[in-house]
């Protein structure tokens, strides 16, 4: 089966799994475990920021950033479609008890004078704003990467506000590889950051939410609070390690095999491309065919291919490690005799 349903369907490489087998472990919990310690300060130098904290996923790190950030009753900035509002269970209310400003976007980027006009004056009759939320790449966008002068001019607005700005970058070395820049590059306007190690990076479990030492002490409050203080946690931060160390690079050959889908789909009659792939997510649209989305995955899945349904009339594919160029052209032939 030919599975690109997500890049959080990847497997850990050998290397990490005979990592997983030697780490030497500690309790996390009394920041013991000499693994961890080692995954959270090259996480941390890596992302240009004082301090990490490695978490159990990348909705825990979000909203991690929510609750350190946040008080109830607060509101934050988010973009109509971004992972934190549209795929997370409403957790910024139901844990935090903020509510979200939602500001439309375009290929994930939010216009910087949305987003200062979003921001609420001091009125009694009005939450206050506590953070704004950006995300980077944008997965409902396809893997879009949101650009420097976009983020930055809305952390400077942030700034002159003196409100503190998140990135969900759950896929943001997706970005730094297709940019051939450095993290620490787009980290520079943020306050914080999650970045997932399960997704292309390949690792079995775990994120990062890296900022301030003053805001990751509470974010560690809170995750314990949540429960997600874990103790020999090095047996998954060592495959974390590989991760930064050793697949960051590699991202690129997802790329690449996002592209040559597209490009083939773009040739198909019958079907339609939604985006040009910046990175690793193929969006189509699949309307002229005249199938649900359940029966176009449907028939796809009988001959050999997974993917999933991302609205009405829409349909995703993700590239990822553990999907090669082979598999990619029988993709091709695949979703050609479905249309």
């Amino acid at each position: 089966m030919i599975d690109l349903r997500s890049d959080t369907v990847t497997k850990p490489t050998q290397k990490m799994r005979k990592a997983i087998f030697e780490a030497t472990v500690g309790d996390d919990v009394y920041g013991e475990d000499p693994t961890i310690n080692k995954l959270e300060e090259l996480a941390a130098d890596m992302l240009g920021k004082e301090n990490a904290l490695f978490v159990t996923s990348g909705t825990q790190g979000n909203q991690l950033a929510v609750l350190a950030n946040c008080s109830p009753g607060d509101e934050i900035v988010v973009e109509s479609e971004s992972h934190i509002f549209f795929y997370e269970g409403a957790a910024i209310s139901a844990l935090a008890g903020v509510q979200p400003r939602v500001v439309s976007g375009q290929n994930g980027e939010m216009k910087p004078l949305d987003v200062r006009n979003a921001i609420r004056s001091q009125d009694i009759h009005f939450p206050d704003t506590s953070l704004i939320c950006l995300e980077n790449t944008h997965n409902r966008s396809g893997g879009s990467i949101v650009s420097f002068d976009n983020m930055k001019a809305i952390y400077d607005i942030a700034q002159t506000a003196s409100i503190p700005v998140h990135i969900d970058g759950a896929r943001l070395f997706n970005a730094v590889v297709a940019s051939h820049k450095k993290a620490a590059d787009y980290t520079q306007y943020c306050d914080s950051v999650q970045i997932c190690l399960s997704k292309g990076l390949g690792s079995p479990v775990g994120s990062i939410l890296a900022g301030n030492k003053q805001m990751i002490q509470k974010a560690r409050k809170w995750r314990k609070r949540l429960g997600g203080g874990l103790r020999q946690a090095g047996i998954l931060g060592a495959s974390g390690i590989i991760s930064l160390t050793e697949m960051v690079d590699r991202l690129q050959e997802d790329h690449v095999k996002a592209l040559r889908l597209a490009d083939a789909i773009e040739n198909m009659e019958g079907i339609s491309l939604v985006n040009k792939p910046e990175t690793n997510i193929v969006i189509v649209n699949i309307e002229k065919t005249h199938k649900s989305n359940e029966e176009f995955l449907e028939e796809l899945k009988k001959k050999g291919v997974l993917a999933v349904s991302f609205g009405e009339g829409l349909i995703r594919f993700t590239t990822h490690y553990d999907v090669d160029s082979n598999d990619i052209e029988q993709a091709i032939d695949i979703i050609s005799k479905v249309v």
